[in-house]
């Protein structure tokens, strides 16, 4: 009997269901130890999308500024559930599709990029060719890597943005490579084709994190110039196309924020910007964080970051040479595989955001030596799966034995399954970040929500949301019993005396039963007091003191 032949079709179809597999038994795992909240971004994306539909003034502007859009439309279908909500499960659906896309599309990546053996009669680069045995191994090395990486697998399970942004970030490079490759086989119109898919993949990334402005920029700048002036003039058509879609996000969220905030930078200079942040917790007298001002610290920071989500210690050395080797390789001795360069994007960006938007980025191995922003570093997974693919891949054909072939591969998969057992060993840093700076957080809302979760159901309260959002979504409270900072009209300017929230801070005891508090925020520096008497002092060590009152009326009624 014929035995049949593996083909692209089955790999990626294995590839998928071995994905899916780790994917929802990380899922369990972290939901059964109670870790879906643990950022407090994470509990903050879950509450935007929330407030939505769930508010005392519902509607789209309750999505805000500052953080885009789509992240939060795309767990709005998952969170109507009280349930889901609660437990974080529907923040974490829409991460473990992204999850999946983003290994199948690391997959997809180098089988596209690596050369194969077509079937007779067919082009090659089209998905029935076959991968040649190193391809092949460079192609699951890389999905591996990915869908594997323990610090990846935390953060799939959480509402956090990084998964949907890697997998929008993935597909985007995939769908540009395969455009070029296309045009170079003579198939313009496919060509063409996969760029309107590629612009579609930066929309959404470009929707989802600042990130993928600069990845949107790169691109489009790197396919006007073969169209225009490289020989791929039959890319034009679809290059316009790409342009129009990538611009979109960006051109419609400056006009939301110009026409509801009056500010189109609203989300960069902004009271809830980074860097207006970072000058209000700023200690004075105290140094800036590490790469205020100066790209070369920023670029080790952010490198650093990106190492420690691979391996702790001196296995960073692995990656870090495999990547270099793979990159050479790429740029030196396959030139076709120029345009994973693409991969390289997250690094200027963090050094720019670090060095002069007020982002700051700590790791734990260096001053001040604690964990604060370390999960960006997962953004160079991609490039470190496929760079490092791509080096086993070259070494794999330079080889000229089987016994040498299998050495190399051996020491391949030898040092990423080392690095990731140390991984989980020490524990992975941005599992670390999110525990190490929930504790106290988690703590002072866990012991607010005690307090509310016996009130009646008509009980409505008076709070700023900003930092402690999560001790209703601890309690079970919807956000329409919630007077907060987002229940005004942000388009009347300096202030809106006839806004909601306005109205209340000035007579607490017309619009809620009790108020909370914290020290510093608007509601414990605006708030008519007068109306408030003091029900009980909550102090956690490292959070603000936080302050429960109850209004007057309420106190009366009783």
């Amino acid at each position: 009997m014929k035995k049949r032949s593996t083909t692209p079709y089955s790999d990626l179809f294995l590839v998928a269901h071995l994905a899916a597999a780790v994917s929802i038994a990380s899922f369990f795992y972290y939901l059964r130890h109670g870790d879906l909240l643990l950022y407090g971004d994470a509990v903050a994306h879950i509450n935007i999308a929330r407030r939505v539909f769930d508010s005392q003034t519902p509607g789209p502007l309750q999505l805000g500024t500052v953080w885009l859009p789509l992240p939060h439309i795309l767990m709005m279908p998952f969170i109507i559930s009280r349930w889901l909500w609660q437990t974080g499960i529907g923040g974490a659906i829409p991460s473990m599709i992204a999850y999946l896309f983003s290994v199948i599309g690391v997959f997809l990546l180098v089988r596209v990029v690596l050369p194969t053996s077509p079937k007779t009669g067919e082009k090659w680069g089209t998905p029935r060719s076959i991968p040649d045995g190193a391809a092949r191994f460079a192609a699951w090395f890389a999905a591996g890597v990915v869908a594997l990486n323990p610090n990846l697998f935390y953060l799939q399970t959480t509402a956090m943005t990084e998964p949907i942004y890697l997998a929008f970030f993935i597909w985007a490079v995939v769908f540009c490579v395969r455009a070029i490759r296309a045009c170079a086989d003579g198939d313009a119109q496919r060509g063409n084709s996969l760029l309107v898919r590629c612009g579609l993949c930066l929309l959404g990334a470009c929707l989802t994190r600042y990130d993928g402005w600069l990845l949107a920029t790169v691109i489009v700048a790197l396919s006007v110039g073969l169209a225009w002036i490289g020989n791929f003039s039959a890319l034009r058509p679809g290059v316009v196309k790409l342009a129009l879609l990538a611009a979109l996000a960006p051109v419609l969220w400056l006009a939301y924020n110009a026409a509801v905030y009056k500010n189109p930078l609203e989300f960069a200079n902004g009271p809830y910007s980074a860097k207006a942040i970072e000058q209000k917790t700023a200690v004075p007298g105290a140094p800036p964080h590490p790469g205020a001002e100066d790209l070369p610290v920023a670029f080790r920071y952010f490198f650093k970051s990106a190492e420690l989500n691979l391996a702790p210690g001196k296995l960073q050395i692995f990656w870090v040479c495999v990547l270099l080797l793979g990159t050479a390789t790429a740029l030196l001795f396959q030139r076709k595989l120029w345009a994973l360069i693409l991969l390289w994007t997250p690094v200027p960006f963090y050094m720019l955001s670090i060095a002069y938007s007020g982002v700051p980025l700590f790791v734990p191995v260096w001053w001040p030596f604690s964990r604060y922003n370390v999960r960006y570093g997962i953004e160079m997974l991609p490039a470190f799966a496929v760079f490092t693919a791509i080096a086993a891949y070259g070494l794999l054909r330079f080889a000229a034995t089987m016994r040498s072939k299998a050495i190399i591969a051996v020491v391949f998969l030898f040092g990423a399954a080392v690095s990731y057992i140390q991984v989980w060993r020490t524990g992975p840093v941005s599992y670390q970040e999110a525990v190490v700076n929930s504790n106290t957080r988690i703590a002072l809302e866990t012991r607010i929500a005690s307090e509310f979760e016996q009130l009646p159901s008509t009980t409505r309260f008076l709070m700023y949301l900003g930092d402690h959002v999560g001790l209703f979504q601890q309690a079970g409270i919807p956000l329409s019993r919630v007077i907060n900072e987002g229940n005004h009209r942000p388009w009347v300017l300096p202030s809106d005396p006839q806004g909601l929230w306005e109205r209340a801070l000035a007579h607490p005891s017309e619009y809620a039963d009790y108020v909370i508090a914290f020290d510093s925020d608007q509601v414990a520096s605006k708030v008519n007091k007068s109306e408030l008497v003091s029900l009980e002092i909550v102090r956690v060590s490292g959070q603000p003191q936080a302050t429960i009152y109850r209004t007057v009326k309420s106190n009366q009624a009783r």
